[in-house]
């Protein structure tokens, strides 16, 4: 669901975006909540109990004070670069979100380590000892999240992020599915298995061209499980290709820059 102007609106009791200051959406079923880019003056949203999975469209709500995003899809720990300008926000609740991961502590001292305005944190008071640890063990984050997650609930530290993200350029690329990985991602997903005759034949001429090899079979692996997902999760798919198709168009247009730059 996309939260509308007209429902920021009515739930705020507002005649106009700009005089809203607080907002609660607890367990509206959002996914999209791209509005805030239009609502600067908010200090206390709630959005517990949702879908959303990225924070990007947070990042310029400049005045907010208080977070509430408990209950939701936010799968990448480097998600947190969106709020870290906000320097006047002083509680945030982020638990039982899968960027929170098995190890409490870790996610505790990086949200400290890139948030150090911090007072309250998953409903407990941050203290001076955890922002000294937080500067020792916490991760820092200094870039955008690449995509919104690893798609199976497993949160993804920044180190692991650029670890990923070089591997996928290998030979040995984890998308570069054969019909026997396809199978075992669609049983991981509860699907039945694809026969030989449904799974198309990478190697042949009529269905990849020898000029695009790879690719060619990531998408065709891509198109076969797109099929059997419903609603919510195509919902998932189409907004982790937005963001992926942004984080390609900001590399070319730096390498833009840099090639102005050499001449």
């Amino acid at each position: 669901m996309k939260l509308t102007r007209k429902l920021v609106l009515a739930r705020a009791k507002a005649s106009d975006l700009e005089s809203v200051k607080k907002l609660n959406c607890w367990g509206s079923n959002l996914v999209d909540i791209s509005i805030f880019t239009e609502i600067p003056n908010i200090e206390v949203l709630t959005l517990s109990a949702n879908k959303i999975s990225s924070l990007e469209h947070i990042s310029q709500c400049h005045n907010l004070t208080e977070l509430y995003l408990r209950k939701n899809n936010i799968c990448n720990i480097s998600e947190l670069y969106y709020l870290k300008p906000l320097t006047r926000l002083r509680v945030l609740w982020l638990s039982e979100n899968p960027c929170c991961g098995p190890d409490s502590q870790k996610f505790r001292l990086t949200v400290l380590r890139n948030l150090p305005n911090l007072q309250k944190l998953d409903n407990q008071a941050v203290t001076e000892e955890e922002l000294s640890r937080a500067l020792e063990e916490g991760e820092e984050i200094t870039a955008p999240p690449l995509w919104e997650g690893t798609g199976n609930g497993v949160p993804l530290f920044p180190e692991e992020q650029s670890l990923t993200d070089q591997s996928m350029d290998t030979e040995n690329d984890p998308l570069n599915f054969s019909m026997e990985e396809t199978n075992k991602i669609r049983e991981q997903l509860g699907m039945k298995p694809l026969t030989r005759d449904k799974f198309p034949s990478f190697t042949s001429p009529k269905v990849v061209r020898p000029t695009l090899g790879k690719k060619n079979n990531v998408l065709n692996a891509v198109l076969l499980l797109l099929k059997d997902l419903d609603a919510e999760s195509l919902e998932v798919v189409r907004k982790t290709a937005e963001n992926r198709l942004h984080t390609l168009q900001r590399k070319e247009a730096q390498l833009d820059i840099q090639e102005v730059f050499k001449q």
